[in-house]
C-alpha cells in the first residue's frame, strides 16, 4: 500500500506540488512503498543555458523546483534536485551590454559555449563557465541545494551515447510526432486583440517544433547535430547515416568541411532541442520540472517532448508553467540583451530571504516584479511586518508557510541580520551619511536611546544592502546633500506661524530626540499651532491639520536639504545631529 503523503497544514503551492511529486514518484516506483525510508530519491529539475547573464527570470527556473524539493526534504523524503547547465548549446548571437564583449565575438556565432572565449578580463576559461559562476555564487547564498550537470561534458565523454543511438535509430517515429506541428498552422489573431508581451505572443503563434531546427533537412530526418571537426560550429547537415554501423556523413555550409564518422565513437554533437529534453526525462528519471510560456504553449518543446519521452521509455514529468519576472515595470527579460538585472545584482540590494519570499508567495503561474526602485522599501516593510505576524502567530497559514521557507531550507536557517531596523531607515541614513560609519552608528545608537545600537555588525548585511541600493540604484539628482549654512532668505521670508513652528519644534528637540520622539514632535507642531493636543489621532482633527502638516514639512525639507522632500523628517534631523538643524533653522 502506497504511502500518504504528509499533509501540512498550509495550503500553499509548494505543499500541493509537493504531494503531487511524492505520489507521482511512488507510482513510478517499481516495487510497493511502505515508508518513507523505501520511497525512491525524488528527482526534480532545472535547466539554464549559460548563454549571457542569467537573469532573475531564469531564477524562477530554479527557485520553484528548489521550493517543491526543499519541502519534500522537510517531509524526510531523499530529492535530488539537477541543474542541467545548457554549456553545450550553440552560441546563437553576442548579448549587448556585456562588459569586455564586443562585436568580434561574432565569429564564434554556432559553436558550444563553453567554446566561446569568455568576455575579456575574466578569469574563467570560456564563455560558459564566466556566466555560470556568479550563478553558482548566487544559488549558494539563497541556500540552493542541487547537483549541478554539464551538457559538454555528458555528451562529450559519451555518457549519452546510447540514447543518441537509439534516438538516431527511431528517427522515423519521432519524425512522426514532429510533423504532427510543423503542418499546424498559426493561430489566428482576434480582430481587436490587446497586444500581449512579445515572447507570449511568439509562443502563442507556435514557435515551437515549426520555429527551431528540429533536425529536418532534404537528406532526410535526423534528431542529431554534430559540431564541424574543422570550424567547431553547428552549421551542419546530416547527409547520410547507416544504422548497423552508425556511419554517419555531415557537411558544413559554414566552411565546407565534410567527414564520414562513426556515432558510436563520435562524442562532438548532441541531439536537437526537442529530443534531448525529453531524452533527459528519461535518462535521469525527473518527476517534476517547471517551464517558461515560451516552453509550454502548443507545439512547444513541453508539448511535444511529452509525446517523444515514451519513445525513450520514459514519462513526461509534472511541469508546471511558470510566469515571467518583470523589473518595477520592465518586459519580460531575455538573458540575449544587456542590462538585465541577475540575482547576484539583487542580492547586492537585498537579503536572501527578502528575494526567496517575492518567488516563494507567488504561484508559479503568477507574474510579480523584482523592485530595484523605491518600491523596495515598502517590500521590506511589508517583510518586517510579516516577520512581526509570525512572531505573534497571528497570520494565515499559507503567509507563515511562505515565510518560513524564505528564511531557511531543509538544512536551516539562512543567516539573518541580528537586528532588522526598517530598510527605508537604513537608506536614509546612509544617504545622508555617504557610508561614514561612525555618524551611521551614532545616527542608529540615537534611534532608541532605551536599547542603543553597541555595533554596526547588528545590523548588518541589511544595512550593507541599503547602502549599496543608495549607491547604484538612486540617481544622484535624488540623493540628500545636507545645506552647509542657513537657507537666510527663507528664514527671513517667513511668517510669525512659519517662525512660532520653528520654535516650537527647536524647543522641543532635548527632550524628542529619538526617532518615536521625533516622529511624534514634527506631528504635533502643526497640532498644537492649531489649539490641539500634540497626541491628538487623525479622526480628533480637522482635514486642515493635514495640510498644515504637509506645508510645515516641505519648509523644513528646504531650510536643511533645499528642496520639497527627502528622507523620513525624523530619520533626518538625527542624522543632520541636534547642533547642525539648530544652525539651519536659525537659531
Amino acid at each position: 500500500m502506497p504511502i500518504v503523503a504528509q499533509s501540512t497544514e498550509t495550503t500553499d503551492w509548494v505543499s500541493r506540488f509537493a504531494d503531487e511529486v511524492i505520489e507521482e514518484s511512488e507510482r513510478r516506483a517499481p516495487g510497493a512503498v511502505t515508508s518513507v525510508a523505501t520511497a525512491p530519491v525524488v528527482v526534480v529539475a532545472s535547466g539554464l543555458s549559460p548563454s549571457g547573464p542569467i537573469h532573475l527570470g531564469n531564477l524562477r527556473e530554479v527557485m520553484t523546483p528548489h521550493l517543491v524539493a526543499d519541502e519534500i526534504r522537510r517531509r524526510g523524503h531523499v530529492v535530488r534536485h539537477l541543474i542541467s547547465w545548457d554549456d553545450y548549446d550553440r552560441y546563437r548571437k553576442v548579448p549587448a551590454g556585456v562588459p569586455g564583449v564586443d562585436e568580434s565575438w561574432s565569429q564564434h556565432i554556432g559553436k558550444p559555449l563553453t567554446s566561446v572565449p569568455a568576455p575579456k578580463g575574466s578569469e574563467h576559461p570560456n564563455w560558459a563557465e564566466h556566466f555560470k559562476a556568479a550563478m553558482t555564487t548566487s544559488l549558494a547564498e539563497l541556500g540552493v541545494e542541487y547537483d549541478g550537470i554539464s551538457q559538454t561534458e555528458q555528451y562529450t565523454s559519451g555518457a549519452y551515447r546510447e540514447q543518441v543511438l537509439f534516438a538516431m535509430k527511431h528517427r522515423g517515429d519521432i519524425d512522426a510526432i514532429l510533423e504532427q506541428y510543423r503542418t499546424k498552422k498559426s493561430p489566428a489573431k482576434k480582430q481587436g486583440q490587446k497586444p500581449v508581451d512579445e515572447a507570449e505572443l511568439e509562443a502563442a503563434e507556435g514557435s515551437g517544433a515549426a520555429a527551431e531546427d528540429d533536425g529536418s533537412s532534404d537528406a532526410g530526418y535526423f534528431p542529431y547535430k554534430p559540431y564541424c571537426g574543422r570550424c567547431e560550429k553547428d552549421f551542419t547537415t546530416v547527409t547520410a547515416y547507416d544504422d548497423d554501423s552508425t556511419e554517419l556523413t555531415y557537411t558544413c555550409s559554414a566552411c565546407g568541411f565534410s567527414e564520414t564518422v562513426l556515432l558510436n565513437e563520435f562524442n562532438r554533437g548532441k541531439l536537437v532541442w526537442k529530443v534531448d529534453w525529453p531524452m533527459r526525462w528519461a535518462y535521469e528519471g525527473v518527476v517534476f520540472e517547471p517551464s517558461g510560456v515560451d516552453h509550454s504553449s502548443p507545439g512547444s518543446s513541453f508539448q511535444v517532448g511529452g509525446q517523444i519521452v515514451g519513445i525513450f521509455g520514459g514519462k513526461q514529468p509534472i511541469g508546471p508553467m511558470y510566469a515571467f519576472v518583470g523589473i518595477s515595470g520592465m518586459a519580460k527579460m531575455s538573458s540575449s540583451k544587456g542590462g538585465v538585472p541577475t540575482p547576484a545584482d539583487a542580492l547586492q540590494i537585498m537579503e536572501p530571504q527578502l528575494l526567496r519570499w517575492l518567488y516563494a508567495r507567488r504561484r508559479p503561474n503568477q507574474s510579480f516584479k523584482i523592485a530595484f526602485d523605491q518600491e523596495i522599501q515598502r517590500l521590506y516593510d511589508e517583510w518586517d511586518k510579516l516577520a512581526g505576524k509570525v512572531a505573534e502567530g497571528a497570520v494565515l497559514p499559507a503567509d507563515a508557510a511562505a515565510y518560513t521557507r524564505a528564511v531557511g531550507t531543509a538544512a536551516g536557517e539562512l543567516p539573518r541580520t541580528p537586528r532588522p531596523m526598517p530598510y527605508r531607515t537604513l537608506a536614509s541614513i546612509a544617504d545622508i551619511t555617504a557610508g561614514a560609519e561612525d555618524q551611521t552608528l551614532r545616527i542608529l545608537t540615537e534611534l532608541d536611546p532605551q536599547n542603543p545600537l553597541t555595533s554596526l555588525d547588528e545590523v548588518r548585511p541589511r544595512l550593507d544592502k541599503a547602502e549599496t541600493w543608495i549607491n547604484t540604484q538612486v540617481p544622484a539628482q535624488e540623493r540628500t546633500v545636507v545645506r552647509d549654512e542657513p537657507d537666510t532668505e527663507l528664514l527671513k521670508s517667513l511668517d510669525d506661524q512659519g517662525r512660532e513652528s520653528l520654535r516650537l519644534l527647536l524647543d522641543g528637540l532635548d527632550a524628542n530626540w529619538s526617532l518615536d520622539g521625533l516622529t511624534h514632535l514634527v506631528y504635533g507642531v502643526p497640532k498644537v499651532q492649531a489649539g490641539f493636543p500634540s497626541d491628538a489621532t487623525p479622526k480628533e482633527l480637522p482635514p486642515e491639520i493635514k495640510v498644515a502638516q504637509r506645508t510645515f514639512f516641505a519648509r523644513l525639507y528646504h531650510l536643511l536639504v533645499g528642496r520639497d522632500t527627502g528622507p523620513r523628517l525624523p530619520t533626518l534631523l538625527l542624522a543632520v545631529g541636534q547642533e547642525r538643524v539648530r544652525k539651519l533653522l536659525g537659531e
